[in-house]
């Protein structure tokens, strides 16, 4: 998990640059046209589901 979390936030960051310098990432080499409301959000959300994997990847024990 956290090797996903970790590849998530480095998507996010790419999108994250990327929405501010007009690269439209989902559009343009995912082949998904986002609505611009959501389009501006992507990349936090990324970074936020990123960031929760990354830190409960290692935490879960198994319950007696």
């Amino acid at each position: 998990m956290k090797i996903f979390g970790a590849l998530l936030m480095i998507f996010g960051f790419v999108d994250l640059i990327g929405s501010f310098t007009q690269f439209d990432l989902w559009g343009q080499y995912m082949g998904v046209g986002l609505p611009n409301f959501i389009w501006k959000f992507t990349a936090y959300v990324e970074l936020i589901l990123g960031y929760f994997l990354l830190l409960t990847g290692g935490k879960i024990t198994a319950m007696e």
